[in-house]
């Protein structure tokens, strides 16, 4: 995607900040992300990567859209039920930002498609509720020198970081070191609707940050935020 005319008008917000400018969104529109999981993390992530200008998005998500999806995945409707997320999620992205390219995985990620899918993109953004798919993430990421954007809800919390990026990078393994027993799907839990727009958003913001070229990532340092008490604090390590 090139940034032409009307497109300044369509960023001008942006590009009127000095951090961005013309510079950062053409940065942007040449810029790749992968958004993996398309829930209710995934669902701010990829609508305001899109809003925000990202030339190509992939999207990787097996699953379809319940009426349980609704009350935190902003990016569905109730006409969408029981219709694949990928497909539903690109027709809301492309309505949002037709410039933006939208590629599709209706697939889980795993060991066999992982590096492949991932090595198209210059950045990996989390929207997955899988602790197995994360250790994935974190491993092909390494592999490949691609920065992973973190994120993860419980109920009122939840935490974003940054993995393989800048002049330390650290791994999401580092952080979490896995617990070979506890590696798989997690239990359904309860979750407030604005608790993933609000992670998903900083994830957002980490990503563009990245892909613009400006500000402090969250490299080496936890966010962690409690909705219900409104308390916030960055952890480094």
């Amino acid at each position: 995607m090139t940034v032409d005319v009307e497109g300044l008008e369509r960023y001008s917000r942006q590009i009127m900040l000095p951090q961005i400018g013309e510079a950062g969104q053409r940065r942007l529109a040449r810029s790749t992300a992968l958004v993996v999981g398309v829930g209710g993390l995934g669902s701010p992530v990829a609508l305001y990567l899109a809003a925000a200008g990202v030339g190509r998005i992939g999207l990787v998500d097996a699953d379809v859209v319940s009426v349980s999806n609704l009350q935190r995945q902003i990016l569905y409707a109730e006409s969408e039920v029981g219709l694949p997320k990928v497909e539903m999620a690109a027709r809301r992205l492309a309505a949002l930002n037709s410039d933006v390219e939208i590629e599709t995985y209706a697939c889980r990620l795993d060991e066999s498609n992982a590096e492949s899918i991932i090595s198209h993109y210059d950045i990996v953004v989390d929207g997955c509720d899988n602790l197995r798919t994360r250790y994935l993430v974190d491993d092909v990421c390494g592999r490949l020198n691609k920065p992973y954007v973190f994120g993860a809800i419980c109920a009122m919390s939840g935490q974003v970081s940054v993995f393989h990026y800048g002049d330390n990078p650290r791994s999401y393994r580092e952080l979490f070191v896995p617990d070979e027993t506890c590696v798989g799907e997690c239990e359904p839990m309860g979750v407030v609707g604005t608790t993933p727009a609000v992670i998903g958003s900083f994830e957002a913001n980490e990503a563009i940050k990245i892909l613009a070229g400006y500000g402090e990532v969250l490299t080496g340092r936890l966010l962690q935020v409690e909705l219900d008490s409104l308390q916030i604090s960055i952890i480094s390590f």
